[in-house]
């Protein structure tokens, strides 16, 4: 039960998270709602990757399953979403601009596996330093 509340709130926190990033994005600095899908998955595939980095069998933290889920289960799963990028690209589509669907998609996709990477040797680097004594869990 413990697990499945870490997961529901993270989420919960997440999308609150995911919401209030389009509302500054969009609404105080006038960007197009396609900023704010990007952002979250960006900055979500980070997230996920490095926290996955310091909390793996090799990480420098240590930290109980339901704490992990509550991450990348729940928060990241909240944050970030490929369901409204999806939509996204197939309303660009519709509206007749390839050139900017294909870009949008590729560019997303190309960053947030770039962020993932990035936070992978971020955490990495991380987990190598020197009194690295892992925390009980």
């Amino acid at each position: 039960m413990r697990l499945y509340l870490a997961v529901g709130c993270g989420a919960a926190i997440g999308s609150l998270a995911r919401f209030l990033s389009g509302h500054v994005i969009v609404s105080l600095l006038g960007l197009n709602a396609l900023w704010s899908t990007a952002f979250v998955n960006v900055v979500g595939s980070w997230i996920i990757m490095a926290f996955a980095t310091l909390t793996g069998p090799d990480g420098r933290l240590m930290v109980a399953p339901a704490s992990r889920n509550f991450v990348m289960a729940g928060f990241c799963g909240g944050l970030t979403t490929f369901s409204a990028m999806s939509l996204d690209t197939f309303i660009l589509l519709f509206e007749g601009d390839l050139p900017l669907a294909a870009t949008y998609l590729i560019s997303v996709v190309g960053l947030s596996l770039a962020a993932a990477w990035l936070g992978y040797l971020m955490a990495s680097r991380l987990n190598r330093l020197p009194g690295g004594d892992q925390a009980t869990r």
